[in-house]
């Protein structure tokens, strides 16, 4: 079977941003791609715009999000059930959209044949970018800056291993949950985000993955997507610290205020320094 990407836009009455997302996706050079819309309770015109865009769209459907799993990662666990063998899956919120038409086109060429010899990675991790409210650029956000591709003179990417990726992960880096894409081997591995955490889910999903070995992880200096300005997560920001050093100790007991510290240095230094 061909390679093909399934984007898991969990929604909550966002009808109103969804357009611009859908639009960038329809402009893609590579067109093997599907939509799942997981919706929570949303109301009746947030409901008919998606019953609409799947008709108008056959590569969209959408679908209750369950009551036994709650917020944004259950909605993206309830995704990850849904994904075909052969595909790989990216979580869009409502308000991100593709950086550009052959976005999609440059993480399939970052990919070996699937007859050919090689271990296929088991994450794409690329880059992301935040915009305002007036649609500006603004930060990068990445695992790896680009200025470390360009002196390790790479063209489409580096492969961590599941001990590289451990050690990213301890110094304070993390792979910018938008701009990852998870494959198959990744889902067999971990098909689903810890429940009890609103906001570092995503944070305790990677830590937990870097412990199954062998993993592959492929960083590729490509600018994936953009996404808005301050969301939930940055209007939470006592919780999220809460749970960001729940993740740490879990992962790494009581050495947890290392990566919790380099954590913010890092997110600092992003604010006053150029990718």
């Amino acid at each position: 079977m061909a390679r093909s990407f399934l984007i898991v836009v969990p929604t909550l009455n966002s009808h109103a941003l969804l357009p611009q997302l859908m639009q960038s996706l329809q402009a893609q050079n590579w067109q093997q791609w599907r939509v799942l819309f997981v919706d929570g309770p949303s109301g009746p015109q947030h409901r008919q715009w998606l019953q609409q865009c799947c008709a108008e769209e056959p590569r969209c459907s959408w679908q209750a999000q369950s009551p036994e799993v709650h917020g944004i990662f259950g909605a993206m666990s309830q995704g990850f059930a849904m994904a075909a063998p052969e595909e790989w899956v990216l979580f869009w919120g409502s308000d991100d959209w593709a950086a550009g038409p052959d976005v999609l086109q440059q993480l399939m060429q970052a990919l070996p044949e699937q007859s050919a010899a090689g271990p296929e990675p088991d994450l794409l991790v690329c880059r992301g970018r935040y915009a305002n409210a007036a649609g500006a650029l603004g930060r990068s956000t990445a695992l790896i800056g680009s200025r470390w591709f360009s002196a390790q003179k790479v063209s489409l990417g580096v492969d961590l291993s599941a001990a590289a990726f451990g050690r990213l992960l301890f110094w304070g880096a993390t792979p910018p949950h938008q701009a990852t894409l998870f494959g198959p081997g990744a889902m067999a591995r971990l098909n689903g985000y810890r429940e009890g955490l609103r906001l570092a889910a995503d944070l305790d999903y990677f830590l937990r993955l870097s412990r199954q070995s062998p993993l592959l992880v492929r960083c590729l200096d490509v600018e994936l997507v953009h996404m808005a300005d301050g969301g939930v997560s940055g209007q939470q920001t006592q919780r999220r610290l809460q749970e960001v050093r729940l993740c740490y100790r879990r992962a790494f007991g009581w050495c947890w205020w290392v990566p919790f510290a380099a954590r913010y240095v890092r997110r600092l230094l992003s604010l006053v320094v150029r990718p």
